[in-house]
Order: C-alpha cells, then structure tokens, then sequence
C-alpha cells in the first residue's frame, strides 16, 4: 500500500487497517458492518468501492481471502500497527523514556541529599513520597496536554496533506465521497488520540513513580552502607534499560546511545543535585 493516498480505495483501505483485528476473519458484508460501526456512520461505504479495495488489499498481500471471508496477512498486521502508531500516537515512547530518566535523576538526587544531610527516616520517606508524587503529577499533566496537543495538530497536518491529493480526482462524486469520508475517519480518530494520550500519560506517570521509588526504598529499607549500595545498583539497572529501550526503538549504535544517555543523566543529575543544596 503506498503511503501517498489518491483515491477513494485507498481511504478504505486504511479505514479497514485500522479497524481490523489481527485474528479476524469477516465475510465481505460483516466487514462492511464494521467499518461503518468504526466510523460511526451508516452508508458511509459502498460495496462496491469496499471490493475495489480488498481487491487491491489482496494483491498487495496485506489481506487474504479464504472460504469466502477475509483477514489480515502477516504484513498486513505490521503495517496496520505501523499506521495506528502514527496516527494515533498508540506507543508512549516519549513518556516511557521521560519516566525512566526523570525518576531515576529524582531518585538519585533523594538519595544523596538524605546521605549527607543525615536525614531522619520519617523526614526521607515523608519527602521521597511527595516529591516523586510531585513529579509523576507533573508529568503527567505534561504529557496528557502536550501529547494530546502535538498529536492533533500532526494528525490536521496529515489530513490535510491527504485533502490536497485528493483534489485530482476528476469524478466530483468520488472526490465528494473521499473528503467525506476523511472528514468522518480523522473524526474517530481525534477521539482515539484522546484515549492514547491519556494512557500514554499515564505510562509516564507511573514509569517517574516507580523509577524513583526503587532506588530510594533501597535506601531507606537497608542499613548503611548497603543501602547506598543497592541504592546505586537499582539506579543502574534502570540506566541499563533505559539505554536497552532507546536503541531498540531508535536502531541506533550502542556507543552513540550510552555516551549520550550517560551525559545527559550525569547533567541533570549535578544539576539538581547543586540547586537541591542551595
């Protein structure tokens, strides 16, 4: 399926990508059934374009059809995620990796700070809990605003850059149907990006949480000087993972990726170190 979308086929086409499940297996009219239960408007397709599509579908090799009804090859399962991810923002890959990073420098700079100004335990376990709640609040409202923000602006974006290649249909009827149908789908997925964005928050929320309270439950459950200890150890399992995740979703080297995590970490790190002194 070329990214580039033309034609009225190819709106349905990524209409039935995105609503179709991976294990699924639908006749031609139970399908249609359900992409217009996905765009919550009856009518919205015609049969006949819905055949021109899965036609087109099956010769790509992204559908097959067996006994009469149709599902999702192996590539057609991939590239469905592929174009949910990008429209939908469904993987919360910023608010994962700002999780790590922002819990682990907060639970660092806990740790240290109760170390040298010899804390009493009620004061670092009354102070952990707030300030890592603080932080998981925080980014959670952040990323819930942001995300939702940047995500519908993107998907505008697209719709409009789709609206635009529409134009050259010369028959006035499908080029009515298409942008209609457009119009419908960014519609629905508006109200999905609301859904994602709220778990991707979320995500986030409780990756700051339960990075920063690892490395301080150490410290405060152990006596000195293994809490430090195992303080560190915690905290540097967590850097692992966190570099582990970003060159697989980025594909990047590992030279690259550690050099840079560790400097920005190291950073934020002195940073708060120093102002939490002042």
């Amino acid at each position: 399926m070329s990214f580039e979308i033309q034609e009225l086929p190819d709106i349905i086409k990524l209409v039935i990508l995105l609503s179709f499940n991976r294990e699924e297996s639908l006749t031609r009219s139970q399908l249609k059934n359900k992409l217009e239960h996905y765009l919550e408007r009856r009518g919205s397709i015609d049969l006949a374009d819905l055949e021109e599509a899965l036609e087109e579908l099956i010769s790509e090799g992204l559908i097959v059809k067996l006994n009469g009804k149709y599902g999702l090859t192996k590539e057609g399962v991939k590239l469905s995620s592929k174009w949910r991810s990008l429209l939908t923002s469904r993987s919360p890959i910023l608010e994962f990796i700002a999780g790590l990073t922002d819990g682990a420098v907060t639970g660092l700079v806990i740790v240290f700070s109760a170390f040298l100004a010899h804390l009493a335990l009620k004061t670092v376990i009354y102070s952990s809990i707030l300030t890592l709640t603080a932080v998981s609040i925080t980014n959670f409202s952040s990323f819930l605003l942001g995300g939702k923000t940047e995500d519908i602006a993107n998907a505008l974006s697209f719709k409009t850059l789709v609206e635009f290649s529409l134009r050259d249909i010369s028959d006035k009827a499908e080029r009515r149907k298409s942008f209609k149908l457009v119009k419908r789908l960014f519609s629905i997925l508006k109200k999905e990006i609301s859904k994602t964005n709220f778990l991707s928050a979320a995500t986030g929320a409780i990756t700051t949480f339960a990075s920063g309270i690892v490395p301080v439950a150490a410290f405060i459950f152990l006596k000195t000087p293994l809490n430090i200890f195992f303080s560190l150890i915690a905290l540097s399992v967590i850097v692992v993972f966190l570099i582990y995740y970003r060159v697989k979703k980025s594909k990047e080297k590992w030279k690259t990726t550690v050099s840079e995590t560790l400097l920005i970490l190291t950073l934020a790190s002195i940073a708060s170190l120093m102002i939490s002194s002042l």
